[in-house]
């Protein structure tokens, strides 16, 4: 695997565990630092879910002192024992619900503070992940939020079921890190303007367009749109604003 995020000085573990969600089990990685984590983080994956790739992740983040915990966001699809190819969470996106994928990340935060004795929590995601944690950042249980490309606004295709725009609670966001390439066609310029407008005046929300980038730029090496300066800068840019 080529670049991601740079290795931490701590070493680090990952657990594949169940989290219970109101008698739902919903699958999730935990990974902590082997000393004191000095804060915890929600990872919210991509529409592909929790993977190799979501795990390394979860893993680095660990390393640098950071207690992580990434649940499934299509747990409540999954078929009895089975799961969901990627043509098939694309297909079926539009039926997540913002209400339970909110309860969800809250108990992946309430799971942190628990088990790793952290005050902070921040959320962090990518893609449909990241329009989760924009959401996320509104709704009161989040000390920070970090969004890689996260859409400003649903889809069409994911439209009409339980998901708003994560513009429509913009507004109420603490403070945020918004990541995007400037020619992605998922987040449009017009989209990321209205997102500006939202935060206009907060000076601890940030918004960081990446000439020349594309879609999922930064998360996943092996993606043609990959590019690794970019990559680079926006960890670097991700770890000061979570650490600071």
């Amino acid at each position: 695997m080529g670049y991601v995020l740079e290795e931490g000085p701590q070493k680090a573990t990952v657990d594949h565990i169940t989290l219970d969600v109101e008698g739902m089990p919903v699958p999730a990685y935990h990974a902590r630092p082997d000393g004191e984590a000095l804060g915890g983080v929600v990872l919210v994956a991509d529409v592909h879910g929790l993977r190799p790739l979501m795990e390394d992740i979860a893993r680095r983040l660990a390393t640098h002192g950071l207690a992580v915990c990434a649940p499934e966001t299509f747990a409540r699809l999954f078929p009895a024992g089975g799961s969901l190819s990627s043509e098939e969470r694309m297909a079926r996106a539009g039926e997540l619900h913002d209400d339970v994928v909110m309860e969800d990340l809250a108990e992946a935060a309430d799971h942190l503070a628990a088990a790793d004795h952290v005050g902070t929590v921040s959320v962090m995601g990518f893609c449909l992940g990241g329009s989760y944690a924009l959401k996320a950042a509104a709704s009161g249980r989040f000390e920070r939020a970090v969004a890689f490309y996260g859409l400003v606004r649903t889809l069409p295709a994911w439209t009409g079921g339980g998901q708003r725009d994560a513009l429509d609670v913009a507004a109420g966001a603490c403070p945020t890190l918004a990541i995007f390439g400037e020619v992605d066609p998922y987040t449009p310029v017009s989209d990321i303007d209205a997102l500006r407008q939202a935060w206009a005046g907060k000076t601890d929300h940030k918004v960081v367009v990446y000439p020349g980038a594309d879609h999922a730029f930064a998360h996943d090496p092996d993606r043609p749109e990959h590019r690794p300066d970019d990559a680079a800068d926006a960890w670097h840019r991700t770890l000061a604003f979570l650490l600071d």
